[in-house]
């Protein structure tokens, strides 16, 4: 696997748009073998079953569906790192796009870009702490200038979604840098296409629910596979100043944690329907009845 991510990296870190698109098609090719090598031995393990068996095959799968995979804890632990992990290549790559201005190939390429980000922050929690670093969490919020196309727009704001759950951490960073203004004032623009507008609305409805313990401190929770319960990755802890022990782990999760209303109050400088997106949030169980 080492060999598969590097030579993708080397790709990955070119100029030439060839070239980092045939990267980012390596990176996806690794996801996409390991996402679905369990699946492929489920199904050899279930043929003949009929009916059953094809509904298992085109069921959804989880992280806990796919952690007991070799391929799977291979790739996780790789990503423990800096230098294996993908998600870091991934930003640094979507920089050097942004600098290159935005043409039709170009954006395509950030499109790709985006999708992979999500993907390896979905399959590897511990690298979400990148976006408590501002230049990379500002490198978001530039995506959703007027001059990115909807979809570039759309896809940022579904990376900023996995970016910030259940990491409070860079739910601050994000405030810090005005990300709430940006998305209010992306929503009440004019020129903003349908689309977005409702993704912001759900980024929003998202952003006001509440908040766990960022990942590198959480505790153990029966909902994650043992593997994504192990200590903080290398990665986790170089970005993180959070103590580790004790009473100021503890203390450290309070100061990173926001409250609801808290939370209601910073959004309602920049949007004036906070108080009725609230009783939406809480009147029609969204997101799986998650708030009460």
């Amino acid at each position: 696997m080492e060999n598969l991510l590097s030579v993708a990296f080397d790709h990955l870190s070119s100029y030439d748009g060839a070239k980092i698109r045939k990267g980012l098609r390596q990176v996806e090719g690794l996801l996409a073998t390991i996402c679905l090598s369990k699946r492929d031995k489920d199904k050899d393990k279930s043929a003949g079953a009929g009916s059953d068996a094809q509904q298992d095959e085109n069921a959804p799968k989880n992280l806990a569906g796919i952690s007991d995979d070799p391929a799977f804890e291979q790739f996780f632990k790789l990503q423990e790192g800096f230098e294996w992990n993908v998600a870091l290549r991934l930003v640094n790559t979507l920089d050097r796009l942004l600098a290159k201005g935005n043409d039709g190939q170009n954006d395509l390429l950030i499109l790709s870009s985006l999708d992979l980000i999500q993907g390896v922050l979905i399959l590897h929690p511990p690298s979400k702490i990148l976006f408590s670093r501002e230049m990379y969490m500002n490198m978001l919020l530039d995506l959703l200038e007027p001059d990115f196309p909807p979809a570039v727009m759309g896809a940022t704001l579904l990376v900023l979604v996995v970016a910030l759950i259940d990491t409070p951490q860079n739910t601050r960073t994000f405030e810090k840098l005005d990300g709430l203004l940006t998305i209010s004032s992306l929503f009440r623009s004019r020129s903003t296409s349908r689309d977005v507008k409702k993704k912001c609305i759900e980024f929003l409805y998202f952003y006001l629910m509440p908040e766990v313990p960022s990942i590198p401190s959480a505790r153990t929770r029966d909902s994650l596979p043992d593997l994504l319960q192990r200590s903080p990755s290398k990665l986790a802890k170089a970005f993180s100043d959070a103590p580790r022990e004790g009473r100021e782990r503890r203390d450290s999760e309070s100061v990173h944690t926001r409250s609801q209303e808290e939370k209601q109050q910073l959004l309602a400088k920049h949007l004036n329907s906070v108080d009725d997106l609230v009783r939406d949030l809480q009147g029609n169980t969204l997101f799986g009845g998650a708030v009460s």
